[in-house]
Parts: C-alpha cells; sequence; structure tokens
C-alpha cells in the first residue's frame, strides 16, 4: 500500500510541476487546444486515482463536454453528484490555470446527467400544473446546474415564469403562473 501512495504522490508532484510549466507557457501568449490539454488532464486525474476511464470530449464556445465511460462510474459520481461536481470544477480550475480563460467542463458518466435532466423535466412539468392552479411552487435543494436545467426548460413557456429566489444553500426556485 505504501507503494501505490508513494506512486500517487510522485504523479501528482509530477502533473502539479508540469501544469505550472505549460500555465506559464499559456500566459504568455502561446494559444493552447484546450480539448487536447483537457483530455490529457483528465486522464491523468484519473489514473492518478486508480480509475480506468474512456473519454469523448466535445467542445463549444461556453463549455466543454466530456462523456465518460467507466466501470467505477459510482465513484466518479459519488453521494448525489458530489464528488462528480468537484471534479468538474477541479478540471475547470485546472483548464482555466493552462490556457489563461474559464471554461466550464461538464462531465456526463453513465449517463448521470441525462437522466437526472429527464426527472427535472417531469419535476418541472408538475411544478408548472401546480402554478397554474393558482400556487407559487417552490423547489429547494436543488443544485445550481439543475435549477438552471428548470429555467431552461420554462424560459420559452407563456404560461408560467421561474425564478431563483435566496443565497448559497438557501437558494430556492420559485413557479409561478403568469
Amino acid at each position: 500500500m505504501a507503494k501505490k501512495s508513494d506512486k500517487s504522490s510522485t504523479l501528482l508532484s509530477d502533473n502539479v510541476s508540469s501544469r505550472e510549466k505549460n500555465a506559464d507557457t499559456n500566459l504568455r501568449g502561446k494559444s493552447r487546444d484546450s480539448k487536447k490539454v483537457l483530455d490529457k488532464d483528465i486522464k491523468n486525474f484519473f489514473q492518478t486515482l486508480g480509475i480506468d476511464a474512456d473519454l469523448e470530449i466535445q467542445e463549444t464556445d461556453e463549455e466543454i463536454k466530456v462523456s465518460v465511460e467507466s466501470d467505477d462510474s459510482g465513484m466518479i459520481i459519488g453521494y448525489h453528484g458530489e464528488t462528480l461536481e468537484a471534479i468538474q470544477l477541479i478540471l475547470s480550475l485546472i483548464l482555466a490555470k493552462k490556457t489563461g480563460s474559464f471554461k466550464r467542463v461538464s462531465l456526463e458518466v453513465g449517463d448521470y446527467k441525462k437522466n437526472r435532466e429527464e426527472w427535472l423535466g417531469k419535476i418541472a412539468e408538475d411544478a408548472k400544473q401546480r402554478a397554474l392552479q393558482g400556487e407559487d411552487v417552490r423547489l429547494t435543494d436543488l443544485k445550481s446546474w439543475e435549477r438552471r436545467v428548470i429555467h431552461l426548460i420554462l424560459s420559452d413557456d407563456k404560461e408560467v415564469v421561474s425564478e431563483s429566489m435566496g443565497e448559497g444553500k438557501d437558494r430556492t426556485l420559485v413557479i409561478r403562473a403568469k
């Protein structure tokens, strides 16, 4: 076990020093292909954790979407997607440091987000129907990306409006009739 820990520490320190060199190069104005940078960094990240994963990366102007196939998808997703969110943030920050600009990294692991978005669509429809009955519907305990999905689902709706209220963990999504 000590050897694996030593190996992980060595991999991490090697990755950090190479990242620092690459970041310095990028910040001097040399452009980098964020897709290539991210592909290598995600593979290194998962290898350091002892996770074997196949990646497919698509880049848009707003974000980089990464489809991850792995036998360890539960470990990557974590409890209620918390580990997945943390990994996305870490990878976004690594990419920002290397390229000099921030771009959101979105990981899709084992169709977790796709399934969650379908569930959120059902929640949005149910909330809409309740709002049309004259009730302001409050949806609590949603992550920021989940609130965003519901906002997008209802954004073109002519009968209801959605609004986020509150701060931090107390942030609530309210759906009401127009």
